[in-house]
């Protein structure tokens, strides 16, 4: 039967949809004794497998390191010959293994109990030699993988990855683990910036366009062409914030056919523009521009003194959008 290829991968896609499904009807105190044991732990988080597990083994230990838990990747195959002296005396060992019998995994799990330490495993046969030595048991077992002949790695290996994101995220909310103790562990790309950058790291490269109240319109086409950000800010003598006039504005006047000659600020002004703080974050900020359709927002302190501009480009600029 000649099956099509997006059926193919439908099927595969449901198939391991129903394989995490059923991990949550799984899921039992045993793992919310991990989750407690890895919380208070003093030692570091072990993560080990061979073949596909290994794999996952490693990007469920750079999702702890990235929320706040300090882990590494051990290979089972290389513990016998030295990366054994990585593990600490608190260290708690999480072993990945479908079958919870190759031989690799077999001595690895002999060798962490001749050193004392905790070991939590992730298999699919709770019968096995891993899950029969372990300290805690976490059922990761499938109906059958995605692959047409019920073989290569597939939901076994997409249910351990689940599992471990589980357990990371549940540690994460016991430690209170906030968006700005992400930050701090992501500082680089624009995965950091989102999380970091604040309006006053960018708004100094902008003008700032600004008129009193009592300008005119020739004054205030000039100030926005020399400004560049599509608009001025408009102000009292002493540089409290009125309203806001953009370029948009202007030609929604001359549309209306409105003599522009004797009109002035204040008569044209928008009041209670979106406005932004130099505290406030650059992705908050482009939630407002995205939320009211603005290019721009203006600035200001805490007293409403104008301080500059800030435009969506100079976000798309920073890879914020």
């Amino acid at each position: 039967m000649n099956t099509s290829i997006l059926e193919t991968a439908r099927q595969t896609i449901f198939a391991e949809q129903q394989a995490i499904a059923g991990l949550a009807r799984q899921l039992n105190h045993n793992f919310e004794n991990v989750v407690n044991i890895i919380h208070h732990s003093k030692g570091r988080i072990i993560i080990s497998g061979i073949g596909k597990s290994a794999i996952i083994a490693q990007k469920i230990a750079a999702t702890f390191n990235s929320t706040g838990t300090p882990s590494f990747y051990l290979h089972a195959g290389e513990a016998t010959h030295g990366d054994l002296g990585m593990i600490q005396k608190d260290d708690i060992i999480i072993i990945l293994s479908k079958s919870g019998e190759s031989s690799e995994i077999k001595t690895l799990v002999a060798l962490v109990k001749g050193l004392g330490n905790i070991i939590v495993s992730i298999t699919g046969y709770l019968d096995s030699y891993l899950a029969n030595q372990s300290d805690f048991v976490i059922n990761a077992s499938v109906d059958k993988e995605a692959c047409i002949n019920n073989l290569a790695p597939t939901s076994s290996t997409t249910a351990q990855m689940v599992i471990g994101d589980a357990i990371a995220v549940c540690v994460m909310q016991l430690r209170n683990f906030s968006s700005d103790d992400f930050a701090k562990l992501h500082p680089g790309g624009n995965l950091g910036k989102r999380l970091y950058l604040k309006i006053e790291d960018i708004y100094h490269h902008n003008a700032c366009p600004t008129v009193f109240t009592d300008a005119d319109i020739k004054s205030i086409i000039l100030e926005i062409s020399k400004g560049r950000v599509g608009a001025v800010a408009v102000t009292s003598e002493n540089n409290k914030l009125k309203g806001i006039i953009t370029d948009g504005d202007i030609r929604r006047l001359l549309e209306k056919d409105v003599i522009l000659s004797d009109k002035k600020a204040l008569q044209i002004l928008s009041p209670n523009p979106k406005t932004a703080t130099p505290e406030t974050l650059a992705i908050t900020a482009l939630e407002t521009l995205k939320r009211f359709d603005l290019n721009q927002l203006i600035v200001i302190d805490k007293d409403e003194s104008v301080l500059g501009f800030i435009h969506l480009h100079d976000l798309i600029r920073e890879g914020i959008y």
